[in-house]
């Protein structure tokens, strides 16, 4: 759907001026929305996965470790597909208030992606360098978004979410190749330079506070340094009319799962071009793997 069509409907959580702030902008954050039911259900489901993570002596498709990981002291950098780790994840987008806050982005129609949990452990958690999310993972139009959660309060000494607004509109889009042609997630080095950070906007809020970022808006976070980890639980979601035509890097049995509305008859296909990422069919870790120089992939 085009944002004329989506901001058509009338909106189900949101007020009209956050929709067109996010379609101006590219994000939104909305701070301590989420019931305390949920935070409390959602941290004691992450409570498990870090004690089942001390088993976990080498990263695999599902847990990414940090150097340094161990039994007596884990440290995880993500969980990929949570839904699939535990119900309770795959309950909170199917069952919050959470859906239709996207549905008033994206459109009555929305599909579920992939889903991911990311720690930046205290002391050090890595930082995650500036780069597009949709280059990891094409669709056939620019709907799919973003959506964060904030299991604990995320101040800035905890490296909150940033993003550059109004940079989801920039043309032509950044590659994220080397100048070797291989697959860095983020940025060239000399690509980022240019930007102008001093319009760079970080999004820290208290437990239960949300993000929002279109999946062409760059984003970075900081390390953290803080005595105090962050979890961020992140959900990729689209319209219905957008389908992935790359494998997907993270997935799960819940991929394109509809949780509001209906599955799409039609595609919708945006004319502008989308950067193709490696071919996942042959391994992906994560992010943080990639930006941290573990490994490098060629087309």
């Amino acid at each position: 759907m085009t944002p004329e069509q989506v901001l058509s409907h009338p909106p189900r959580v949101l007020t009209q001026v956050q929709r067109e702030f996010y379609f101006s902008e590219g994000y939104l954050l909305l701070p301590k929305v989420l019931p305390t039911e949920w935070i409390e259900r959602l941290r004691a489901a992450t409570d498990e996965l870090i004690e089942r993570s001390r088993k976990i002596t080498q990263a695999d498709a599902v847990w990414d470790l940090e150097p340094g990981h161990s039994a007596t002291a884990p440290r995880l950098r993500r969980v990929s597909a949570p839904v699939d780790q535990h119900p309770a994840y795959w309950d909170y987008i199917a069952q919050s208030l959470v859906g239709d806050i996207v549905a008033d982005l994206v459109g009555p129609d929305v599909k579920y992606h992939h889903s991911k949990l990311n720690f930046k452990w205290a002391r050090g958690g890595e930082e995650v360098k500036w780069h597009y999310d949709i280059s990891f993972w094409p669709h056939t139009n620019y709907s799919p978004l973003t959506i964060g959660t904030y299991l604990y309060d995320c101040g800035m000494d905890q490296g909150p979410l940033q993003v550059l607004p109004k940079s989801h509109q920039l043309e032509p889009m950044l590659t994220q190749y080397d100048e070797q042609g291989r697959w860095i997630g983020c940025l060239r080095d000399a690509d980022a330079a240019k930007l102008d950070l001093t319009k760079a906007v970080p999004l820290p809020g208290p437990a239960g506070s949300l993000t929002l970022h279109n999946c062409r808006t760059l984003h970075y976070s900081a390390k953290n340094l803080s005595d105090l980890g962050r979890p961020l639980l992140l959900y990729a979601l689209s319209s219905a009319d957008a389908f992935p035509y790359t494998v997907n890097p993270i997935h799960s049995s819940r991929d394109q799962s509809i949780i509001r509305g209906h599955r799409a008859q039609w595609a919708h296909h945006d004319p502008r071009p989308c950067l193709i990422p490696p071919d996942w069919s042959r391994g992906y870790t994560s992010i943080f793997a990639l930006q941290q120089k573990e490994e490098r992939l060629t087309m």
